[in-house]
């Protein structure tokens, strides 16, 4: 695996990773909130890979070595009062850059699956381009209708913490949130957690991109209409135990999108715990080869 940077025009550069062969199936892997491209764990990847799969994981626009706009998000009460700066932008925006980066790639259509907002950034590639879409999976996520898929208060205590600012409080941040959000019904890995948000923090230490990821995902409003656009065979998987983005997100995404299959993982959280590995996987899988969708 080797780190690249990639131009997605209109001023978006995207750090980048090519997991397995060249000319397998394109399966591009979008991170969450404020996630790194290293947030989809290397050997899932790599189990990806051995399935004949090219897998394409990547950092989003404001994390990691992607591009950072620079100006200063909204306050949440502004947020929800729908009041953002001129520069916010939103998950159009990011979709954007995800198809950006398959013309940079030379991808003319690829399987897409994103966790958690990287599931919101790829039902919006799926509904605003669906000539590059051949599959969607939609990992925890929702539709961003503020009646469903809400985060439970406990968890909205711990997002309103304040940032870390040095490494080792980043790295313990992480802990607590992740030992919260977590998938209860399978062990909690804290030494990955700690090596991801090291890394995390060695790569991308500036503050400000959650925030203004925040606001794109707010920004964006409730994509219901959006969703139900998308002709892509869709496969939606959410655990029963989310504390982030309640289950009723996951059944609402499915109930949109035209055709959607709902699988729900019991046990599983906010997170992609290694137990769960041979679920996901053989989800993925499945849906791709039983879409019989392949390159034009």
């Amino acid at each position: 695996m080797t780190e690249e940077i990639a131009d997605a025009g209109r001023g978006i550069s995207l750090a980048y990773e090519r997991i397995g062969d060249r000319g397998a199936e394109p399966l591009v892997l979008v991170a969450g909130l404020g996630q790194q491209l290293h947030s989809w764990p290397d050997a899932f990847c790599a189990r990806l890979a051995e399935r004949g799969f090219e897998v394409v994981r990547f950092d989003n626009r404001d994390a990691g070595r992607s591009t950072h706009p620079r100006f200063r998000p909204s306050s949440l009460p502004a947020m929800f009062a729908g009041r953002f700066p001129p520069e916010q932008y939103d998950l159009k925006d990011m979709a954007a850059d995800t198809v950006g980066l398959l013309d940079a790639l030379d991808i003319e259509t690829a399987h897409i699956a994103g966790v958690s907002m990287g599931g919101m950034i790829s039902q919006t590639v799926a509904a605003l381009h669906p000539v590059r879409v051949r599959t969607l999976t939609s990992i925890m996520s929702t539709t961003g209708s503020r009646l469903i898929g809400r985060p439970a208060f406990s968890t909205l205590r711990l997002m309103g913490a304040k940032p870390p600012k040095s490494r080792e409080e980043a790295i313990e941040s992480a802990v607590t949130m992740f030992r919260h959000i977590s998938s209860h019904g399978f062990p909690f890995d804290e030494a990955w957690v700690r090596e991801k948000a090291g890394a995390g923090w060695d790569r991308d230490p500036t503050a400000g991109g959650v925030g203004r990821q925040l606001g794109a995902i707010l920004k964006s409003g409730n994509r219901t209409a959006w969703l139900r656009k998308i002709t892509a065979p869709t496969l939606v998987i959410h655990g029963d135990r989310d504390r982030m983005v309640h289950p009723t997100g996951g059944a609402a995404t499915a109930r949109a999108i035209p055709g959607a299959r709902l699988e729900t993982v019991p046990g599983m959280g906010h997170d992609l715990p290694e137990g769960a590995w041979p679920t996901l996987l053989d989800l993925i899988d499945k849906h791709v080869r039983s879409s019989d969708v392949t390159a034009p």
